[in-house]
């Protein structure tokens, strides 16, 4: 049953997904003895553990067999789940690692992945991932992937061993790691894949069409008779200490000492409550800088593991619908959509310096159907920012097979200000399996002094999507109102009418499948009016065709038109004093852009764009390497150039970035981020040493500078050591 199933009875390539889903079932099984995690499955117990195989591709062959199978083995104990996995291979010496690091690139390398829906609500879930050097990867996923949170860590551990015949993982789980419900005999959902890199071949246990991925949960098959499960008391306390030493240009050195520390509590075994006194996240990577062309806010993620952790909870509306190859380079004119809920507002001001925690609580999980999320976070004073607290709170519940319905509402308020409020219900449904529609409404309350003006204070969408094997189609209208101030989220616009049209196909021909993998064709267009009449604001068209070809080198080509009407003169570049003035603009650009295998030892990325750019010209550049002479040293580097003319001046921006990474083992890791930007004529540095000492506890040493690039005068310096150690019980 486990080792052949409904996908083989058909010919090859055709897969009735459905009776496949059904077919995999895993028995669990009790191992009879303890597991030593060193990747050789030589313990008695895996011997007689039943066997999870048949692999089916999903990419490149649809339907077709893995060219290699895995082979997977689950037991576990009163504390733990444990996996065993041989993935076959008759060339070992093929077999690509690239890096060693915590949360390693999954799609760079070969690799082994497991999903587990531990509720077996078919919408949520864990993901867990391995390299055969055994690095290791986790993600907190909901929604089917609608959110996935690769910035959570769990604790768990794996071993890893590479053989004449392939390589083999033994991975342990434990209980305490993972949420599940009360019920004394569990059933849960789950998945593996594998990854072939040199084929660039993804399959899988429970076989997924091509559109889809591991976080397709709704298709992963069972593991039934999991008995007396109990999650442990489930309890976490995590302090730490540091100490921070302060350089700004010629002032002395100011040195300072904290500490702190988290607590983690399972309420339920459903609902966590976590709490967070004097809060740090100076370990946290330096932003990637961006050259702002445009005059809106740029966006910066969220990086900081308090909020990134069940972070899906909190997520509102169908998230953003533009694309359209944005994520390859292609369109860089796509304007971010509006985030109803973004925890960068919080311990953060505008230029993303850090203004410090005094304390927080979260609450967060499932009760049966329902997806609760409750934050307070109350941030202290400094400078301009007067003490703040922030709360977040969300419900939401599941209906229909895979749909869900909520609300949420945010507050700000500060000390000695007016307070800032936002209300907001959304319903998200999915029919067909890949037809999905998207709702949502919300209001802000704040005080007409803060605020004034004309105009409304709601905010709208509406959206809908579909993707098939071959055509993928979305669309979406938003309003958002003069008066809409949301000051826990991330508005670029207000007082439009926002429309968005997008239509490809994903093209396979057989012809040229030696070489080619798909090509995309595709058209997307993006309208913003000014409501009540005003008028057109901007609009922009994307014209791109795309090909990857079967090594996962990606070129594509295109055009975007660009409308833009200027009411108001705004600032292009504020060092130069360069002005675009009040008027109706049409400009387009022209561009190609190749980025090659990153699987390789050494990959590139290039970009080349021209065309009319408001009432001048624009011609960009970037041209970036990777060079992995193995899978412990990384260095990349690139530049990004725009050579700008107009009317009231010219410039010519430089964004210089490179990247050392050097891994001595998968828990020593120094990495280093060095940029240049003459737009703000600095260059800075973020270097920073984390050693894992035991399981989610580092000591990090962290030194960053920033420097001016003409006198090379000191502008700041900081060098941070800190402490973490994590107590579970």
């Amino acid at each position: 049953m486990l080792g052949a199933s409904a996908a083989h009875a058909q010919p090859a390539g055709v897969v009735d997904y459905e009776a496949a889903r059904r077919d995999r079932r895993l028995p669990a099984k009790a191992a009879a003895g303890p597991i030593e995690l060193d990747g050789k499955l030589d313990e008695a117990s895996w011997a007689g553990a039943p066997i999870a195989k048949g692999f089916v591709q999903n990419d490149p062959r649809e339907g077709e067999p893995a060219t290699y199978d895995t082979e997977v083995k689950l037991l576990y104990d009163d504390r733990a789940i444990y996996i065993g996995v041989f993935a076959k291979d008759p060339d070992p010496n093929g077999i690509i690692i690239n890096e060693l690091r915590k949360d390693f690139n999954t799609g760079s390398a070969d690799g082994f992945q497991v999903v587990i829906d531990t509720f077996h609500d078919e919408r949520n879930g864990y993901q867990f991932a391995i390299n055969p050097a055994g690095a290791k990867w986790d993600s907190q996923m909901s929604n089917e992937g609608r959110d996935n949170n690769a910035n959570w860590d769990g604790i768990w551990d794996v071993g890893t061993h590479i053989a004449d015949d392939g390589w083999y993982a033994e991975i342990e789980i434990p209980f305490k790691t993972l949420k599940f419900g009360p019920e004394q005999l569990q059933t849960w959902g789950i998945n593996f894949q594998r990854r072939l890199r040199r084929r660039n071949e993804n399959s899988y246990w429970s076989p997924l069409r091509r559109i889809h991925q591991l976080s397709r949960v709704s298709m992963a098959g069972t593991v039934e008779g999991l008995q007396g499960l109990t999650p442990g008391a489930n309890v976490r306390v995590k302090p730490y200490a540091l100490g921070n030493f302060n350089k700004l240009g010629g002032t002395a050195i100011d040195k300072d000492y904290d500490a702190g520390f988290d607590v983690k509590y399972g309420v339920t075994s459903g609902l966590t409550w976590d709490f967070t006194v004097n809060t740090d996240f100076s370990q946290v990577e330096a932003d990637q800088q961006q050259v702002n062309l445009t005059r809106f806010s740029l966006f910066f993620p969220e990086k900081r593991d308090f909020f990134l952790e069940n972070s899906g909870v909190f997520q509102f509306g169908a998230g953003n619908t533009g694309g359209g190859g944005g994520a390859n380079g292609g369109r860089q004119n796509a304007s971010q959509d509006m985030i109803f809920f973004f925890s960068r507002q919080i311990g953060l001001s505008a230029a993303g310096d850090s203004i410090p925690l005094l304390a927080g609580s979260r609450i967060t999980g499932r009760v049966g159907g329902w997806s609760v999320g409750a934050l307070n976070i109350q941030q202290r004073e400094k400078d301009v920012s007067p003490s703040t607290n922030f709360t977040a709170l969300r419900l939401r519940r599941d209906i229909l097979a895979n749909s869900d319905v909520g609300v949420m509402m945010l507050n700000k308020d500060p000390q000695g200000s007016d307070h800032n409020r936002a209300f907001g219900a959304d319903a998200n449904f999915r029919f067909f399996r890949d037809l999905t529609l998207n709702f949502a409404a919300a209001r802000s309350d704040t005080p007409v002094a803060r605020i004034a003006g004309k105009g409304d204070d709601w905010y709208s969408k509406s959206s809908f999507g579909y993707r098939g094997n071959v055509w993928e189609t979305r669309g979406m209208f938003q309003t958002i109102g003069a008066r809409f101030n949301d000051e826990m989220g991330f508005v670029p616009r207000v007082g439009v009418d926002n429309a968005e049209g997008y239509l490809g196909a994903h093209l396979r021909p057989k012809r040229f499948q030696r070489w080619l993998r798909e090509t995309f064709p595709h058209v997307q267009i993006e309208n913003f009016t000014r409501r009540n009449g005003g008028g057109l604001e901007s609009r922009y068209m994307d014209w791109h065709w795309p090909i990857t070809l079967q090594n996962s080198t990606f070129i594509e080509v295109g055009t975007n038109p660009n409308v833009e009407v200027i009411d108001d003169r705004f600032t292009i570049n504020s060092r130069r004093r360069i002005f675009v003035e009040p008027g109706r603009y049409e400009f387009k650009e022209h561009f190609i852009l190749a980025n090659t295998n990153s699987a390789a030892p050494f990959s590139m990325n290039l970009r080349y764009g021209t065309g009319d750019f408001y009432d001048g010209y624009r011609r960009n550049y970037t041209v970036g390497g990777t060079f992995r002479l193995n899978q412990h040293l990384n260095l990349s580097l690139s530049d990004s150039i725009n050579d700008i003319d107009l009317s009231s001046g010219s410039f010519v921006t430089h964004l210089v970035t490179g990247r050392v990474n050097y891994y001595f083992s998968t828990k020593v890791f120094v990495n280093a981020l060095v940029q240049y930007n003459t737009d703000t004529n600095q260059w800075s540095s973020n270097v920073r040493l984390d050693i894992i000492h035991r399981p989610l506890s580092d000591i990090y040493l962290v030194y960053n500078e920033r420097r001016d690039s003409r006198s090379g005068a000191l502008l700041s310096r900081a060098v941070i050591a800190k402490m973490t150690y994590l107590l579970a019980f």
